[in-house]
């Protein structure tokens, strides 16, 4: 049932007037609850064309959005993208793509040892299934080293199933890492500065529910009206 309301929900949406920074509907934009947080590190978002399309509940933008140093670029194939390789290519850059592996360093038990290189951390927000596919069709994202990092949170993106238990969304992985590279000095950020850092997607999140909530309402009022 909730995917039919949700599938009604995005029908309603993709015709409301859009706010082009945040790309939701303006009556539900989420802008004002954005927290920018200044970090030494630069994350690249990789956003899969089908994430782009699913802005209403995506969560790479709001990332984004949360953080001046960062970039963002939508494709698939991103082997020939000049920006991107003139980030790999720069000696002053130390780069990491954002994937699980047994090779990957994780970051709870490992530092990044940049030796005043900026770090620069490639993420990848995609399905699991298209982000194999985009890591495996992007030569130059296959040539970098990989991070990864062991949590025991669950995701509270509640009006979207994960794959796995412990699957987060792209905003979610993305203070995990903040987390941990403060821990490990790569960063400075204030204390109590991250706190702030996922209400842009708690706000969406419930606002999503109570809009899927209230035309539950609807629906179920209209079948009793008809049966009666």
């Amino acid at each position: 049932m909730i995917s039919v309301i949700m599938a009604m929900m995005n029908n309603v949406i993709e015709n409301r007037e859009k706010c082009y920074r945040c790309y939701r509907p303006l009556s539900s934009c989420m802008c004002p609850y954005v927290k920018a947080i200044d970090t030494k590190t630069k994350f690249v978002i990789l956003m899969h064309p089908k994430e782009f399309k699913k802005t209403k509940n995506g969560t790479g933008r709001l990332t984004h959005l949360s953080l001046p140093n960062s970039e963002l670029y939508i494709d698939v194939d991103f082997s020939e993208h000049d920006a991107i390789n003139a980030l790999i290519d720069n000696p002053q850059n130390l780069c990491y793509v954002l994937y699980p592996g047994k090779n990957a360093l994780n970051i709870n038990t490992e530092k990044i040892e940049h030796d005043g290189k900026t770090v620069v951390i490639f993420i990848i927000d995609s399905t699991w299934p298209c982000s194999v596919k985009m890591l495996r069709l992007s030569q130059n994202l296959q040539t970098l080293p990989k991070i990864s990092f062991t949590h025991s949170k669950s995701s509270q993106f509640r009006i979207k199933e994960q794959p796995k238990e412990f699957c987060l969304s792209t905003i979610e992985s993305t203070l995990t890492i903040l987390e941990l590279l403060n821990n490990q000095g790569v960063e400075t950020i204030e204390e109590g500065a991250l706190e702030g850092f996922l209400n842009p997607f708690t706000a969406m999140v419930n606002y999503q529910i109570e809009c899927a909530t209230k035309l539950d309402e609807s629906v179920r009022f209209k079948k009793r009206r008809e049966v009666v």
